[in-house]
């Protein structure tokens, strides 16, 4: 039973504000990057930043997590891969492309869920797979500015989502998992991976030490008091409320970062057709939320 504090109307609106705040991810994103600070270099600040909050508290906590470190150690490893893709999406191509390609859930949760999960496929899953995949294909079918209707920022929203879905089975699998050590190895693991780009993928220097100080308000203050807080309370909040509620709920991201990113950027401009497939990965996300509620 929900104490006064974990009723689920507080933790409702507790995700949903969360949620939101990733929705306005991009904004410090592109301003650390108008900066002059590269786009490589500037994911790599802001997936490192929270660990100087997270690892004096791992380490002070440290006699409480190590029984379940194995199970952590995998969910981590597979969403670090999608923060890492998913803040190189929203730098180099259009936030509301990336954040809509990272939402094609159904189809990725549906296969590993199959496969890891032992879930039957069924009309409902068929039916939001076929619904996503004729709303990712609206979406790229134009062009913005001349450009491919697919680039390497769109492919890297479609890799986060890919591996935001296989993380999201393992948190399935192992649900008791304690969310400071999750927290701490997912931003471990992204600052990881996010080293390769600069370093081996598109070679970049090391900015300019002034450039990263002058930065390091705006950076902590969404880092570690926005950023951070919320994604620790998305996983806490899944623990209690339906998988169900949590997908319609995580909803308000798509939502924040599409009007944002439409009213901030005048260049973030979609043809009718591309709105449509919007749309319809919307619509898919819903159909599957909502399917499995009524299975449940």
């Amino acid at each position: 039973m929900f104490s006064k504090f974990h009723s689920a109307l507080n933790l409702s609106i507790a995700l949903t504000i969360s949620a939101a705040f990733w929705g306005l991810f991009w904004i410090p994103l592109r301003q650390i990057e108008s900066s002059g600070i590269s786009a490589s270099w500037t994911v790599i600040i802001f997936n490192a930043f929270p660990l100087i909050v997270l690892v004096p508290l791992f380490v002070l906590f440290f006699s409480k997590f190590k029984q379940s470190l194995k199970p952590i150690l995998y969910a981590s490893l597979a969403i670090g891969m999608a923060i890492t893709f998913y803040s190189k999406g929203l730098v180099e191509t259009t936030v509301i492309r990336a954040t809509l390609l990272f939402y094609l859930t159904p189809i990725w949760s549906t296969i590993f869920g199959i496969i890891w999960l032992s879930e039957k496929l069924t009309f409902g899953r068929v039916a939001s797979i076929i619904i996503a995949i004729i709303g990712l294909l609206l979406l790229l079918s134009g062009s913005q500015s001349g450009s491919k209707p697919l680039n390497i920022g769109d492919f890297y929203g479609l890799m986060s989502g890919i591996f935001w879905g296989l993380g999201a089975t393992f948190i399935n699998r192992w649900s008791n998992m304690n969310i400071i050590p999750l927290t701490l190895f997912c931003f471990i693991f992204s600052t990881i991976f996010s080293l390769f780009f600069p370093l081996y993928f598109v070679p970049e220097i090391l900015p300019d030490l002034s450039l990263i100080i002058n930065s390091i308000y705006t950076i902590f203050i969404w880092a570690n008091l926005l950023l951070l807080p919320s994604f620790c309370i998305i996983f806490f909040t899944a623990k209690f409320l339906s998988p169900g509620r949590v997908g319609i709920l995580m909803m308000s991201e798509v939502i924040v970062a599409m009007f944002s990113a439409s009213i901030l950027i005048p260049d973030e401009k979609m043809f009718p057709i591309q709105w449509l497939g919007a749309f319809a990965i919307l619509l898919a996300g819903f159909y599957e939320v909502i399917f499995n509620i009524r299975k449940n």
